[in-house]
């Protein structure tokens, strides 16, 4: 469970605690990233702070009127590491200014309002990536030739092209640390880093193989399902009458399906059918050449895996949701309350509430009767 982090006015903690780091981890690390951008501008400096801003790896021709080309190298994760302290950045600014001051309003639980904060995050990034993705997809035409996905492998990325899917992976890797800042619980960090470190591995191998233009796709159906999906959980947490959160959850049910299938096909034509018409299938490292039947079928066995776990989790959750609900549709049988047996009223009078000659009186009758 994520605990938003909130800046306390009264309390001022020691400097180098862990509550003063995480109070102002957005300073800290501004102050970091300003370093690399003022190193830019010193001359002395600049060809060290440029490799962690600037894009590498240029195979742009000799044409001074081509737009710069670029295809993924080593040098580009050091320019991950400084994009992933803009994420934190970014990400403390939307936690800040927008979601606590939505929060304050709302006066949500500690559960909710732990779900709120995060769907709000992911929702925002998904909402940018997403309208980013579709952008570049109809720039590089894969809509409606899709079997420009494979042609021309191994294809050369422009700028926003390859600037999208490092900002993928910056997200990613900037996860790991925001388990520290967002103060998660110990017992949920291992979940939350395998997560970050998944998302990380799955976006870094292909980019590394040049399989990016099937990558855009695949983000692009991603982000879209998963946008829909956290849209759902933002207005679970405020809709207390379900009015609209029942049938958002429904189109975000189909809509993940409908996508992990989707990225199936996909992969399956690209792989399978796509690239295994190109003439060139050796193995080339130094010119990214990774077009190996051993290559494509591992790729596609680890994506149709991946979309039927995805598919599986969903399918999962969804019964799981729906037990929930016929559980709390279910009238409880409301338990017979038994009746007590009214005291019977005695005759007889307690001796000790008689005076002594009545006393003497029933004694000797009782004696008579037994006799």
């Amino acid at each position: 469970m994520v605990k938003p982090v909130r800046k306390s006015a009264n309390k001022n903690p020691p400097i180098l605690s862990h509550e003063f780091v995480i109070q102002n981890h957005a300073d800290i690390v501004s102050c970091v990233a300003m370093v690399f951008v003022i190193g830019l501008m010193v001359q002395a400096t600049s060809p060290l702070a440029s490799v962690f801003i600037i894009a590498h790896h240029n195979v742009t021709g000799e044409k001074p009127t081509e737009l710069p080309l670029y295809l993924p190298g080593l040098k580009d994760s050091a320019v991950v590491f400084f994009y992933s302290l803009i994420c934190v950045i970014v990400h403390a600014i939307i936690q800040e200014y927008l979601l606590d001051k939505i929060t304050k309003k709302l006066h949500l639980s500690k559960s909710k309002l732990a779900v709120f904060s995060t769907s709000g995050q992911l929702f925002a990034f998904y909402l940018i990536s997403a309208i980013w993705g579709l952008d570049i997809v109809l720039k590089e035409h894969l809509i409606p030739d899709f079997s420009r996905i494979w042609s021309e492998y191994p294809a050369p990325m422009y700028f926003t092209f390859k600037m999208y899917l490092l900002i993928q992976l910056s997200y990613s890797l900037h996860e790991l640390p925001e388990l520290y800042f967002q103060k998660v619980k110990k017992e949920e960090w291992t979940n939350k880093a395998l997560h970050s470190l998944a998302g990380l591995v799955l976006v870094a191998v292909p980019y590394a193989l040049n399989f990016n233009r099937l990558l855009l796709v695949l983000l692009v159906l991603h982000h879209l399902a998963e946008w829909v999906f956290h849209l759902a959980q933002l207005l679970q947490t405020v809709d207390k009458e379900e009015k609209f959160s029942r049938v958002v959850r429904l189109s975000s049910t189909v809509l993940q399906i409908v996508a992990r299938l989707g990225s199936i096909i996909l992969a399956v034509l690209t792989l399978w059918y796509g690239l295994a018409l190109l003439e060139n299938q050796s193995l080339d490292i130094k010119a990214g050449q990774f077009n190996t039947p051993t290559i494509r079928f591992s790729a596609l066995a680890g994506i149709i895996l991946l979309q039927m776990y995805l598919i599986f989790k969903v399918i999962s959750q969804e019964i799981s949701r729906s037990r929930e609900t016929v559980a709390s549709v279910q009238p409880v049988p409301k338990s017979k309350v038994a009746k007590k047996d009214k005291p019977k009223k005695t005759k007889k009078t307690e001796e000790s509430d008689l005076p002594e000659v009545d006393q003497n009186t029933n004694k000797t009758l009782r004696k008579q009767k037994v006799k």
